[in-house]
Order: C-alpha cells, then sequence, then structure tokens
C-alpha cells in the first residue's frame, strides 16, 4: 500500500464537523453555544437544588439523578467546546492524543450515564415494588456502591476500547466525517487489523447496553404490572408520575444511541449518525433538567424552598437597615 495513504497512528486528525459550508458555521455556533449553556447551568441547578435540600439529599432517586447530571456536563463538555472552538476560529484538527483522550472521556460518560438510568430503574422498582424493603436495600452505602460500579465499569470498558484504538493505523488524509473522536468513524478510517475492537465494542459494549435496557424494561414492566393492581387511581397516579421522567430520558437516550453504534460499521452514514449522535450526546443532556425539573413534583417544592430561601437572605439585610 502507498506510504502517503498508509501511515501510523501518530498524526493529527481534521474533524470536518456538522456542516462542510462555512456560512453555516456562525450559526451553529451560536445554537451549540446556548444548548451547552442550558445544559451546564440546568444540571448545575439540579446539583445544587439536591444537595442543598435535606428531603432530597437522603433519597435514593435524587442521589443517583444528582450524579446523572454531573455525568451530563462531563459527558457534552467532553465534545462541544472543541466543536465551539473549531467553530469559531475556522481550526479543524486534533492531535492524535487529544482525540484519543476525547473517545476515551466519551465513551466513558456515555456508559456511565447508561448504567445510572439502569440504576434509577432499579430504584423506582424496589420503592413501589418492594416498598417495605425498600429502606433496607436502599441504603446510602448500596447507593453509593452502585454509582461507584458504574463509574469502574464504564471507565474500565473505556479504557481497553481506546488502547486498542491507539494501536491501529489509519488511512487517507485523516479526515474524520464527525464533530469529536467518535468510535464508530474512527474504526471505519482503520487500514490495520480492527477485529478485536470491533469484537470488544460489541460484545462488551452491547452486553452493558443491552444488559442495561432488558434490566430497565423488565423493572417498568413490573412496576406498571404493581400499580395497575392500586384500587385508587389517585395512587396510580402519583406512582405514574414518579417514573414518567425517568422514562422519557431513558427513550430519549436510548433511541437515538442504539440507533446509531447497534449496527454493522459497513452501514455507517456520517451525515445521518451525526444528526442521531447530537441527539443523545447534546440534546438530551440538555433536555434532562427541564424534564426532571417540570414533570417532578418534588423537584418544584425544592425549587420553591431554594427561592423562598434566597428571598428571604435578599429581604433581610434590608429589613436591618430600615
Amino acid at each position: 500500500m502507498d506510504s502517503e495513504n498508509y501511515t501510523t497512528s501518530h498524526t493529527d486528525f481534521l474533524l470536518l464537523g456538522l456542516s462542510t459550508r462555512p456560512e453555516q458555521e456562525p450559526f451553529l455556533f451560536v445554537i451549540f453555544l446556548i444548548l451547552y449553556l442550558l445544559n451546564v447551568i440546568g444540571n448545575l441547578l439540579i446539583i445544587l437544588l439536591i444537595h442543598s435540600d435535606a428531603r432530597l439529599l437522603h433519597a435514593p432517586m435524587y442521589f443517583f439523578l444528582s450524579h446523572l447530571s454531573f455525568v451530563d456536563i462531563c459527558f457534552t463538555s467532553t465534545t462541544i467546546p472543541k466543536m465551539l472552538h473549531n467553530l469559531r476560529t475556522g481550526c479543524k484538527t486534533i492531535a492524535f492524543t487529544n482525540c484519543m483522550i476525547q473517545m476515551y472521556l466519551f465513551v466513558a460518560f456515555a456508559i456511565s450515564e447508561n448504567l445510572l438510568l439502569g440504576a434509577m430503574a432499579l430504584d423506582r422498582f424496589m420503592a413501589i415494588c418492594h416498598p417495605l424493603h425498600y429502606p433496607v436495600l436502599m441504603k446510602p452505602l448500596q447507593c453509593g456502591l452502585m454509582v461507584f460500579v458504574a463509574w469502574l465499569l464504564a471507565h474500565l470498558h473505556s479504557l481497553l476500547q481506546t488502547i486498542l484504538m491507539s494501536r491501529l493505523s489509519f488511512c487517507g488524509h485523516h479526515e474524520i466525517p464527525h464533530f469529536f473522536c467518535d468510535f464508530q468513524p474512527l474504526v471505519v478510517m482503520a487500514c490495520s487489523n480492527k477485529s478485536l475492537s470491533e469484537m470488544l465494542s460489541f460484545f462488551a459494549g452491547g452486553t452493558i447496553t443491552i444488559g442495561n435496557v432488558i434490566l430497565i424494561l423488565v423493572s417498568y414492566i413490573c412496576i406498571v404490572r404493581v400499580v395497575l393492581q392500586v384500587p385508587s387511581g389517585q395512587g396510580r397516579s402519583k406512582a405514574f408520575q414518579t417514573c414518567a421522567s425517568h422514562l422519557i430520558v431513558v427513550t430519549l437516550f436510548y433511541g437515538s444511541a442504539i440507533g446509531v453504534y447497534f449496527r454493522p460499521l459497513s452501514s455507517y452514514s456520517g451525515d445521518k449518525d451525526k444528526v442521531a449522535t447530537v441527539m443523545y450526546a447534546v440534546v438530551t443532556p440538555m433536555l434532562n433538567p427541564f424534564i426532571y425539573s417540570l414533570r417532578n413534583a418534588d423537584m418544584k417544592a425544592a425549587l420553591q424552598r431554594a427561592l423562598a430561601k434566597l428571598r428571604n437572605s435578599l429581604e433581610r439585610p434590608q429589613a436591618i437597615k430600615t
């Protein structure tokens, strides 16, 4: 093979971004800057509300939600700042090492979010289907252990995937038809033997993701079966209300992510997959705070208490002066 078209992995890549038309870049910059700021501010607000409210802080569901919000901030911060820099400056190159770091972080945070969504479904299952055992089975120690295992599995898988990717060689002009260093476009570009990377992604990644989807589906099937047996219509409505926000987030996340990653690499399409990736990697993390705050009575009550405290703290100095 010609040496110009086959090279070692120690080289720069070119991120082609979401559009090849330069006149669209200012518009894309403004849109994604707004989405990123909404994501960071909204998820930070959820974290602050939970940690400032004792009623929420000691509830397992909100403990998991605070970690999910933190992961969402990290998830989008892995890709969007670099994309904004590229759109603003027009310089779309990324060093090989930085590309591998970006891929590692993206995969780690994506799997962490995946596992946290499963932990939240399990929490709702225990709360509704086994309410008497719930305080014992979902103690802070057990919840902390679940989060630790989620982070550990995510980073171990991502580390192994990144090590295998870093040992590959890449073809052509090293143009990545994406706005960040994602696994699929990189492995499609690889010229050397990539079967081990593909197998790890398919079996390990698939086991974690599909296993988690099955856990969520089984949990909610059991929840629906139990809730339908509740004689009171008000009781059924309250039970479904506590699960509605989580179900919406799960549907948005998995609906777009599975369409991108769980299909043969030969069918990879840069333009179509970029749109789906934007949905689960940018839009869904930004929507999470709105979904949980607008559809969750506890979060709305916590926000009202926080605003009341802030109003009182602002009024107190004025009362002292008078």
